[in-house]
């Protein structure tokens, strides 16, 4: 599967690349970010190895592996990132944005676009797992359409869930 370069009013969203770790590392450094997911602070060394094993893919025929970078249309600046795991009966979708840029609507503009996308071109539900605690992330799922279901996944987050249109 060809990976899009995505586009809103203020953001474009460009397939993940391993130089993008460069641009990432300031993004990714204040360590409020892990509060709810856990880990720390990548450097520079671990970003561009973890960029490098999520571009080779998940080497399975039956799942994709989709990331791309944010970016300010404005600039170019990198303010976060989204991602979606797709298997053959769902996409499990997932979003971050730096501290610096909370708060402007980024999170929920960058994963309303990815999911227009999967709506057209993905498997019949989309769903992301989230923090019980994580009130932003629970208010993106809400902002992009996404609906709480009663399942809980082996980490203890809750699944959020949409079924595309026709499915």
């Amino acid at each position: 599967m060809e990976i899009p370069v995505l586009e809103t009013e203020r953001l474009t969203l460009t397939p993940l690349r391993v130089d993008d770790a460069r641009a990432m590392v300031p993004v990714l450094s204040d360590a409020s970010l892990y509060k709810f997911t856990g880990g720390e602070p990548p450097t520079l060394a671990e970003l561009e190895e973890r960029y490098r094993y999520q571009t080779a893919g998940s080497g399975r025929s039956d799942e994709v592996w989709c990331n791309w970078i944010v970016r300010t249309r404005l600039d170019g600046r990198a303010v976060g990132f989204v991602q979606a795991d797709i298997g053959p009966a769902s996409a499990e979708v997932a979003w971050v944005v730096g501290v610096r840029d909370q708060g402007r609507g980024f999170a929920t503009e960058a994963a309303r676009v990815l999911c227009d996308w999967l709506r057209e071109n993905g498997p019949p539900r989309i769903e992301a797992h989230i923090h019980p605690r994580h009130v932003a992330s629970q208010a993106v799922a809400h902002g992009i359409g996404l609906n709480l279901t009663d399942e809980v996944d082996d980490e203890g987050e809750q699944v959020w869930a949409i079924a595309a249109p026709g499915a």
